[in-house]
């Protein structure tokens, strides 16, 4: 056993790449691009460190080009899902037992495999299968997951030395233990990195978990899950099951160990595991954490004073960057009738510049959007648009030919409460509605209220007192918010993200308030003069 304290390397965000012509990276992801293009992987269930293959299959296709097999995978189903929470509870004990400074180590040697030898592959299997331009995959993941490998280390520790306060002749003691249970994992296909943080921030508390990455991103998850066999985790720590969403719900969700639950995705299937949670509460040993990341519908929001072209650039690229398939893309914005005709000019002028097709080609700014049925409930939205009098699309079309390209869409709203202003899409559709510029307060009010969600949002102007004033009354509407810049981006250990509302649970990806919820914290009072009289002073004669 160590007789030191130790401190982990202080955490500095991942440099990210340029990619420009004629750099290293450029020529590096050019090759591995041309390699997985070539090859169809086969990816096993990882369970108790052990490969497992069923006889049940899916594939991971090019969202650009849906002919193209990537891998073909095993599906787990009822044997495997069982075992796979059999293995978290066997591999929990000596998890826990290791010693901190080692537990630890694993993940930071996996965020330098990440960084390092294993940076190409995994971003190249992230614009593969995902379809992301090489940009929105070097932020994705290489420096975002290894950015959450060294932040949460760091959070870990900080908590670890929260201690509490000990008068004389005592000491008191706080040990921040894991979870009574196992902890259930299952993350998005938009962001690579979400994957790979939702089921090692439980781990690295000492938990262990049953891990469900996305059907459309199990390539690259799957090679997260080698990254961290290749760190030393041990076996059962993290077990790799990709299944149906329904199986889960049926034989992992219902288990009476379960102890957390951690996800990324939409609302309704969200609500869905909390009701499934709630109608058997008196099933569960405890109660069960449950952690939210869920949908957005959000916003940009201008004055009449904001700048013109970083407000035309934010709407751009909050809308379309990885063809608005991010919780946190812009979706809906609010400019003002004064400057909305110099506004519409300069969108439609940029429009001119973008490009959308193979990721491959580095010219593209967009992808594909990820799968058939994503495909399908975007083009419906702007399809009702173009049918309906309440209004008009600016700018966009789709095609299915070869993959499923949505291009990027500008709706404008004749009403506040139009149908795209208030649903979420999650695709490259951006809904503008023109206010009239003596109308602030209300369109204030119908911002907050058009929506259930409240995730992120930007608002735009040069007045400081405006700028304060919009940011207060917006304030519940979103729980990361930006001052003239773009809703997305957020950055580990700069800006936690996380919203509240029918966004989800708040927790804060990427800081220590999240990992404090895969903690159970036990208090340990030790009085060295314990007394050894019942009575008290108060009890003695005048």
């Amino acid at each position: 056993m160590s007789r030191a304290f130790y401190s982990v390397p202080p955490p500095i965000n991942e440099t990210i790449l340029s990619y420009a012509p004629g750099t290293a990276e450029r020529a590096e992801i050019k090759a591995e691009l041309e390699r997985q293009s070539h090859i169809v992987m086969d990816i096993p269930i990882v369970i108790g460190g052990k490969e497992i293959r069923t006889a049940v299959r899916g594939r991971c296709v090019m969202p650009h080009d849906y002919n193209h097999v990537l891998a073909e995978y095993s599906i787990a189903g009822e044997a495997e899902l069982k075992n796979a929470v059999e293995a978290a509870m066997e591999a929990k004990a000596g998890w826990y037992a290791l010693p901190w400074e080692h537990r630890v180590s694993i993940f930071l040697k996996a965020a330098e495999l990440i960084a390092g030898p294993w940076r190409q592959r995994i971003n190249a299997a992230t614009m593969l299968g995902q379809s992301k331009t090489v940009y929105q995959a070097e932020i994705d993941s290489a420096c975002e997951l290894a950015d959450f490998l060294r932040f949460n280390v760091f959070y870990a520790q900080e908590i670890y030395k929260n201690q509490p306060i000990s008068p004389t002749s005592e000491w008191n003691r706080m040990e921040y233990r894991p979870l009574s249970g196992f902890v259930m994992a299952i993350s998005p296909f938009n962001f690579t990195a979400i994957g790979g943080n939702l089921s090692t921030a439980p781990a690295l508390m000492g938990n262990t978990v049953v891990w469900k990455p996305a059907s459309a991103a199990v390539l690259s998850s799957y090679m997260i899950m080698q990254v961290l066999q290749e760190a030393g985790l041990p076996a059962g720590v993290i077990n790799f099951v990709p299944c149906k969403g329904r199986d889960v719900s049926e034989y992992v969700l219902t288990d009476h160990r379960m102890a957390g639950f951690n996800f990324t995705g939409s609302t309704e299937v969200f609500s869905g595991v909390w009701r499934l949670v709630g109608n058997n509460i008196r099933k569960y040993e405890n109660y069960p954490r449950l952690v939210g990341e869920t949908g957005g519908k959000d916003f940009i929001f201008a004055h009449n004073t904001a700048r013109i072209r970083p407000l035309v650039t934010a709407m751009i690229r909050g809308a379309f960057e990885y063809q608005g398939q991010k919780c946190s893309a812009a979706s809906r914005a609010y400019i003002p009738e004064s400057i909305w005709p110099t506004v519409k000019e300069r969108i439609l002028e940029e429009m001119e510049s973008i490009h959308t097709g193979d990721v491959c080609d580095f010219r593209n700014f967009m992808g594909a959007v990820i799968d058939e049925t994503s495909y399908r409930s975007i083009v419906g939205y702007i399809d009702y648009a173009n049918e309906s009098k309440d209004a008009e699309v600016l700018c966009g079309h789709y095609d299915e030919s070869k993959g499923w390209f949505v291009y990027p869409t500008v709706i404008i709203a004749k009403t506040p409460d139009f149908k795209t202003m208030r649903e979420e899409i999650f695709g490259p559709v951006l809904t503008v509605y023109v206010y009239p510029d003596d109308q602030l307060e209300e369109t204030l009010v119908s911002c907050h209220e058009a929506t259930p969600y409240a995730l992120t949002g930007s608002i735009f102007a040069q007045d400081r007192a405006l700028l304060a004033h919009m940011e207060k009354e917006l304030a519940d509407s979103a729980g990361n918010i930006y001052i003239n810049d773009k809703p997305t981006g957020a950055v580990v250990g700069q800006q936690p993200f996380g919203g509240s509302r029918a966004s989800g649970t708040n927790d804060k990806a990427g800081s220590a308030l999240n990992l404090m919820r895969w903690t159970s914290p036990r208090a340990i009072k030790e009085t060295f003069l314990p007394p050894d009289s019942v009575s008290y002073p108060f009890m003695d004669e005048c």
